[in-house]
């Protein structure tokens, strides 16, 4: 079998095994700031399994499933990770991407449900994806530099954070902690690729909000969860990126 096909249907495996412990998460993590994360199921039952009870189905012991719909999220991280696969072939930073994309459909499922980026998933992503990325530039044949990664995670980080000090209502000190993450991974490919996935983000958000106003669910002042864009934004970015690397 081709190599490069190989490592595609690797990648859809590994989406579909890592998408399949997201709605679990996703449902734990889906509170309001002021609430501690979700220890029971919808119908009372504690939850429990592995790494205290944050690895598993989300099933309740009846059965019955809670949570975003499995399969939806399974179907979308293996192709995520397909997708990622295809573009980057057999470089080193693959592995990085791989590892770094369930983390990003759960917080773009997190957001979605409750406008929410929390700490525990955006700071180790971003500490996650620098050394990663860092593990990378050691190996053989990368397609990246390192040095453009760190720098990134500091300009977009930054950047946003100018944003949120100057319209604080506009946005979430939660995308802020994000862009770190985002701009690290963006930046590995160099500063263009840097600037068309954070073009992306805010292209992504400008076509969705649009969509809303047209149709009349929402208004001009209406706020939209940010971070799936991002996320979306950063990912095309990446993809651009391995095509061209």
């Amino acid at each position: 079998m081709d190599v490069d096909l190989l490592l595609v249907v690797g990648a859809v495996f590994w989406g579909v095994v890592a998408g399949g412990l997201v709605p679990r998460a996703a449902y734990r993590f889906s509170v309001e700031p002021d609430e501690d994360w979700r220890a029971v199921c919808p119908a009372g039952h504690p939850i429990r399994g592995l790494a205290g009870g944050w690895l598993g189905r989300a099933r309740c012991a009846d059965g019955t499933p809670y949570g975003p719909r499995t399969a939806l999220v399974s179907l979308a991280t293996a192709l995520v990770c397909a997708a990622l696969a295809a573009a980057t072939g057999a470089r080193p930073e693959l592995a990085a991407w791989l590892m770094l994309a369930p983390v990003g459909v759960l917080l773009a499922v997190v957001d979605a449900r409750v406008k929410r980026l929390p700490d525990v998933l955006t700071l180790p992503l971003a500490a996650a994806a620098l050394a990663l990325l860092g593990l990378a530039a050691l190996l053989p044949e990368p397609g990246g530099a390192w040095h453009t990664s760190l720098l990134g995670a500091a300009a977009l980080g930054g950047g946003y954070l100018v944003l949120f000090l100057v319209n604080p209502a506009g946005m979430g000190f939660g995308d802020v902690k994000l862009a770190v993450g985002l701009g690290a991974v963006l930046g590995w490919y160099g500063w263009g690729l840097l600037l068309i996935g954070t073009f992306a983000g805010f292209l992504f958000a400008a076509l969705y909000g649009g969509v809303l106003v047209a149709l009349r669910r929402a208004g001009r002042r209406t706020a939209i969860p940010f971070g799936p864009f991002l996320i979306a934004g950063a990912f095309a970015g990446v993809l651009m990126g391995a095509y061209a690397a």
